[in-house]
């Protein structure tokens, strides 16, 4: 243990990694650039660490040292314990699950490494709301799918709103970004997959007469809330799929939706 690191000044330099975690926009650029990312309370920076990612420092304040004592023990980093005062001067927000860690990222995998050995995984295309990405990751986790891709513009898996709303899920699924949309759509067909396009448009078919947990290898695809896929998407799948509705709800939320169809898609295979 590198020990414990009392700090009462907001500017001082070692809490860089903490500071503004409310301004989306300042943090969606940085974390990438800096190779770190936010995991927040016990259970998701132990998730973090046993998922293999390696903890730059970790911030708490004074009444929380006992209950994390177990991570501190093992905390391979710095760790800087402050007042709740200071903690959300630097942080913008009051930190309410104990504590906070600067996790270091991972190089992502490829997407035809990662297809390698999959059989059902899902597409995101333009998801760029971090609660729906963390609630997609948490219900693949839970469902078995083997892999996730997402697209281009696709929010970032391991911002800390995704990475809370997943409860650690993030670390479970492996994740890889297409480098062309749509055209990377081909990558994930030449690997074996059928494309399936999850929409509500009338003209797909129902997800239990496709019977897609008997197909070999899937890719579910699904869009954004709201604007679901795009034309280019859609015209890139193999099918139209839809889960049919009852009371004249025409749709779901992507997460809820997402949920739905991953059952559909796993049914029946052994869980991990």
């Amino acid at each position: 243990m590198a020990g414990l690191i009392m700090i009462d000044d907001p500017d001082d330099p070692r809490l860089h990694d903490y500071t503004g975690l409310t301004d989306v926009e300042l943090r969606r650029r940085r974390e990438p650039a800096e190779g770190l990312f936010i995991a927040e309370g016990a259970k998701v920076i132990r998730r973090a660490g046993e998922a293999g990612y390696a903890m730059r420092s970790m911030l708490l304040s004074a009444k929380w040292v006992d209950t994390m004592r177990d991570i501190i023990d093992e905390a391979p980093a710095a760790v800087y314990v402050v007042d709740p005062a200071l903690a959300e001067r630097v942080t913008g927000y009051h930190v309410h699950r104990g504590a906070l860690a600067s996790m270091a990222r991972k190089p992502l995998p490829t997407a035809t490494g990662l297809l390698a050995g999959a059989r059902r995984v899902v597409v995101m295309e333009s998801v760029n709301d971090h609660t729906n990405i963390g609630a997609i990751f948490r219900s693949a986790a839970a469902l078995g799918l083997d892999a996730v891709l997402l697209s281009p513009d696709c929010a970032d898996p391991l911002y800390r709103r995704s990475v809370k709303v997943s409860m650690g899920a993030v670390f479970s699924v492996p994740y890889a970004r297409l480098t062309t949309w749509p055209a990377g759509l081909e990558t994930v067909r030449d690997a074996g997959f059928t494309l399936l396009a999850l929409t509500p448009d009338e003209r797909a078919e129902p997800l239990d007469e496709v019977a897609p947990h008997r197909m070999d290898r899937v890719a579910l695809m699904l869009g954004a809330e709201g604007d679901g896929l795009t034309r280019r998407a859609l015209a890139g799948s193999d099918a139209w799929v839809r889960i049919p509705m009852s009371h004249g709800v025409d749709s779901l939320n992507v997460g809820a939706a997402a949920a739905v169809a991953f059952y559909a898609v796993t049914a029946g295979r052994p869980s991990a």
